[in-house]
């Protein structure tokens, strides 16, 4: 693992940044050239059918069987895209030994990783870790994830002793903005069970997602002068305040927690005559989250009855799907995970993730796809770090998987 740090910090250095807005796979050209970089890095470490994919954007490889026996097919993904945060410049910086104290990421800026405001650092005492310079996001999430797979795949082509069935590794682009894995080929990467490596603390464990949706909300109203606005003018400043009002208030990201779902207005844009919502629906349960969407459209059909015409117009799509619903049918990648930890001195901290993973998709089109843990934490902004030995524990763990699998 000697390579490992070094390898995080040349892969974050590079911006590769989704754009929700562009319609292109992936959805940077940034995206497309690292994925070039990583296709030929594989190459030259010695993965077999290494294949970069145009269609898709994905990067797979291989390490053939070296067992007599047959053994269950297992997949490692990441996705090499980052979140939408400033990722231009990445200038890791590496704090050995850490302290336990605050870290100050920026002097000139006085951008300061507090105590106080992060407790988890305490988690950290003695590590090595990576972090911002306090002007932009690492890219740990999910090149952390990168890194740790193929580490653990180094270590085990150098050690031919360690018997295994196909090992499949996929990089991905686009997870961030939820579109990578729709177009990823399940059938051609030929696992059976898989795993994404995009979690965060020690021995998280997860197989439980959000179901996820998002609506876009125009709303239409009524431009006049306001010396002549009476009975006229239509504000849609105060239709989306009012669209907005019938929602549940206390149901927001910023109030729940656990398995409890949300509506999030992510983004609001208006005029007097035009204006734009965007929601993002999230909830564990699945009939729940069938109310959730149902009552967008209510409240729109509410409006545009009030109103005698068609102010509020609503378009909604499904993200993804709380994966539970497959992985709950086939428990054996969950039960190696956790067995994996156990032998390694890991206690497994399996939670519902408030969120989703690229593993959300593929389970649904058959490979059941848990997330696992990173050791990279504060994601998608200028607090984000990295330890290097969580990371080195990450390794071993999909080592120690592989080994399980095998028996």
């Amino acid at each position: 693992m000697e390579t490992m740090i070094e390898r995080l910090i040349r892969y974050c250095k590079v911006n590769t940044r989704s754009d929700e807005s562009s319609k292109s796979v992936p959805s940077t050209p940034a995206q497309v050239e690292f994925a070039k970089m990583l296709a030929n890095e594989l190459s030259v470490l010695g993965f077999g059918e290494v294949v970069h994919r145009l269609d898709n954007g994905f990067v797979t490889a291989t390490i053939p069987s070296n067992s007599d026996q047959v053994v269950d097919s297992l997949g490692f993904i990441a996705h090499f895209d980052t979140a939408d945060f400033n990722s231009e410049n990445i200038q890791p910086q590496i704090i050995e030994n850490y302290n336990g104290q605050d870290i100050v990421l920026n002097k000139e800026l006085d951008v300061v990783m507090s105590v106080n405001k992060f407790p988890n650092l305490k988690n950290y005492v003695g590590h090595t870790l990576v972090t911002t310079d306090g002007t932009t996001l690492l890219g740990a999430d999910d090149k952390a994830g990168i890194v740790e797979i193929i580490e653990a795949m180094l270590y085990i082509m150098a050690h031919p002793e360690l018997k295994h069935g196909e090992i499949r590794v996929a990089f991905g682009p686009d997870e961030e903005i939820g579109r990578g894995a729709n177009l990823f080929d399940a059938k051609d990467f030929r696992a059976r069970y898989a795993y994404t490596l995009d979690g965060s603390v020690l021995g998280e464990l997860e197989y439980e997602s959000f179901n996820a949706a998002s609506a876009k909300v125009t709303l239409h109203g009524v431009s006049v002068h306001p010396g002549t606005a009476k009975d006229k003018m239509v504000n849609t400043s105060k239709l989306a305040l009012e669209f907005d009002s019938m929602l549940p208030q206390d149901e927001v990201p910023e109030k729940t927690e656990g398995y409890q779902g949300f509506f999030l207005l992510s983004e609001m844009k208006t005029t007097i005559e035009l204006g734009h919502m965007s929601y993002i629906i999230r909830d564990h349960d699945k009939e729940t989250f069938l109310l959730r969407k149902q009552l967008i459209w209510d409240n729109a059909k509410t409006m545009n009855d009030k109103y005698g015409t068609s102010r509020v117009v609503v378009d909604m799509k499904d993200s993804y799907y709380n994966m539970a619903e497959v992985i709950s049918k086939d428990f054996k990648p969950v039960e190696l995970a956790k067995q994996a930890m156990a032998n390694l001195g890991i206690t497994p901290i399996i939670k519902p993730i408030r969120g989703g993973t690229d593993g959300s998709k593929i389970s649904f089109m058959g490979i059941p796809t848990p997330n696992l843990f990173t050791g990279a934490e504060n994601f998608h902004g200028k607090f984000e770090f990295a330890s290097k030995e969580v990371m080195e524990k990450a390794v071993s763990v999909i080592i120690e998987i592989v080994k399980l699998n095998a028996k």
